[in-house]
């Protein structure tokens, strides 16, 4: 594994602890909404799960960028991308349902259609390196 995988890996992995302890604010919500709506208990839920599963995906995309020939952006862009995107639409989802009584998101919406837009370019670039190596 290469030292850039290595430690990104220790970031996502120490990252997945921030997401374990932000699923006690889900619990929260469960047994108490404190306020909140439908809309706002449904894009916690869909934060949180886009958190834990793109970088449990970010881990996966390590070893294999290790098994291509990408360098410089393009390297660091399969690398990178699945991680940032792991920030950007569970962050989207987050601040777009922030404020009291929402009932739709506001238009911070457009960072889960920024990270989504990362997230296929990085799986696109790595996919590409994949076929070609």
């Amino acid at each position: 594994m290469s030292d850039e995988s290595r430690i990104l890996a220790g970031i996502l992995f120490l990252s997945l602890v921030t997401v374990e302890t932000g699923g006690l604010y889900l619990v929260k919500l469960w047994k108490d909404a404190a306020g909140a709506t439908p809309f706002q208990i449904g894009f916690a839920r869909a934060g949180h799960a886009h958190a834990g599963v793109l970088l449990v995906l970010g881990l996966l995309v390590q070893l294999y960028v290790d098994q291509t020939d990408l360098s410089g952006a393009f390297g660091w862009l399969a690398r990178s991308g699945v991680p940032v995107a792991a920030i950007l639409m569970p962050g989207g989802f987050f601040v777009a349902s922030a404020g009291k009584g929402l009932t739709r998101p506001n238009r911070f919406i457009a960072l889960v259609y920024a990270g989504g837009l990362v997230l296929a370019v990085s799986l696109t670039t790595l996919g590409v390196g994949l076929l070609v190596a």
